[in-house]
């Protein structure tokens, strides 16, 4: 027989304290397993960065070597600056449920209150004196004010500073004011240097898209889409001046003088106005009278032709650079209507456009700028002026008279110096 035996029943009170003491031994098993010397982290301590900053920027110019570079990438933009601090290893990114019950606030909470703003659908631009970055978004509803030399952002936001519809066309006059076109809401709105709407054109538009300033002769012009025409205005005052182009016609008119869906305008140092007639797919050009001068361009993708040019700029020299929305690439020519160079090409990669549609120039600091929609962002490059090629090979041909004469690379720089042109030379071809 077997003995008898009295078994004891755990309490509950007993059960817990032997799971709690497997949970701490569980807890602890880590710990030890990592005792001893410490591996050196596989990773770094950095927050992760785009590819596109790591590239050699130096080599991405036009045309190659060992021709004289006369366009350069810089940089690009594409919104507000990412919080660097949030995307580091290990850095907090909920809050707890202790945040919540002492009422701080959760990770979605403060995303909602200060969102992250990018840029959707760029389109026109302009860039002030303080060498201060525009661009006007219609899908964000702002207009983006880059810093660039850090790239810090600032915003002119719809239902804040003002209303937006549909802002477009952006220009910037000698005083700072900006000009801000809305498509939607059919107006120009005209803002203060510190952003105060202080005025607005509200009769006589259908769609207007680009904007142009003649600070000389005092003319604000602005091209409608709606209209088929450039219309031009008071800078000062506002009031209307003249209307160049034939409207009514929906969209059909091909005669030099009339347009066919114009958006980009631009003004030369003489006070000439270009004009993207995008549909026609040709630069118009008239003097500061309205009268029309000539035009070139005419549809195709070889060099010189277009297929829908949206954006027409001019630089310190008078070169004419035209954005091709169709063909993703913007090509610069002369006075004559000669092209000197071109760059572009349909891709995502420095110098590359998707759905290019903007450009302006910063003549005080020769640099180019380009809005494209499909990426959403905005490119910068350095324009070579007439004057710094020339320069660049005088020192090239004096290097090359050095090395043949065995002359010091020092003295090769101090002939080069001297023979730098007081004046502008004549546009050169495309090397």
């Amino acid at each position: 027989m077997f003995a008898a035996h009295s078994v004891r029943v755990p309490t509950l009170r007993h059960s817990c304290n032997i799971l709690l003491a497997l949970l701490a031994l569980m807890l602890a098993l880590p710990l030890q397993l990592s005792a001893g010397p410490k591996k050196k982290a596989t990773t770094d301590n950095k927050a992760p960065t785009n590819f596109l900053d790591k590239l050699d920027i130096s080599k991405i110019v036009w045309p190659q070597p060992p021709a004289i570079a006369r366009v350069k990438y810089m940089t690009y933009y594409s919104g507000e600056k990412l919080d660097l601090a949030a995307l580091q290893p290990g850095a907090k990114k909920k809050q707890t449920w202790m945040d919540r019950l002492a009422g701080a606030q959760t990770e979605k909470e403060i995303r909602d209150e200060h969102p992250h703003f990018v840029l959707i659908e760029p389109y026109g631009m302009a860039v002030n004196s303080k060498g201060e970055l525009f661009v006007a978004d219609e899908k964000v509803g702002a207009i983006f004010v880059f810093n660039t030399e850090n790239k810090d952002v600032n915003m002119i936001k719809n239902g804040i500073h003002a209303n937006f519809g549909r802002i477009i066309g952006l220009a910037i006059d000698d005083g700072d004011r900006l000009f801000v076109s809305d498509a939607k809401m059919r107006r120009v709105l005209v803002f203060s240097p510190t952003n105060e709407v202080i005025g607005q054109i509200n009769t006589g538009l259908s769609a207007p898209s680009g904007l142009a300033i003649d600070n000389d002769n005092r003319i604000l012009y602005v091209a409608d889409v709606g209209l088929d025409q450039v219309l031009a205005y008071d800078a000062d005052t506002l009031d209307p001046i003249r209307k160049i182009g034939t409207t009514g016609h929906n969209h059909e008119l091909t005669t030099p003088g009339d347009f066919s869906k114009p958006i980009g305008v631009a003004v030369d140092s003489e006070g000439n106005l270009y004009v993207a007639d995008t549909m026609n797919n040709r630069i118009e050009v008239f003097d500061a009278d309205g009268q029309f001068i000539k035009e070139f361009g005419k549809a195709g993708d070889g060099p010189g032709y277009f297929a829908r040019p949206k954006g027409v700029a001019i630089d310190s020299d008078d070169h004419i650079w035209v954005a091709d929305g169709m063909q993703d690439r913007v090509q610069v020519f002369n006075k004559e209507g000669r092209l000197l160079t071109y760059l572009g090409g349909h891709g995502n990669l420095p110098g590359q456009f998707a759905a290019l549609c903007g450009i302006t120039t910063d003549k005080k600091n020769n640099r180019v700028f380009t809005s494209e929609q499909y990426p959403g962002r905005v490119q910068q490059f350095r324009y070579v002026t007439e004057a710094e090629a020339v320069a660049e090979k005088a020192r090239r041909d004096a290097e090359l008279r050095g090395k043949r004469a065995g002359i010091t690379p020092a003295t090769v720089e101090t002939q080069a110096s001297k023979q730098e042109p007081a004046v502008k030379a004549k546009d050169s071809a495309p090397q």
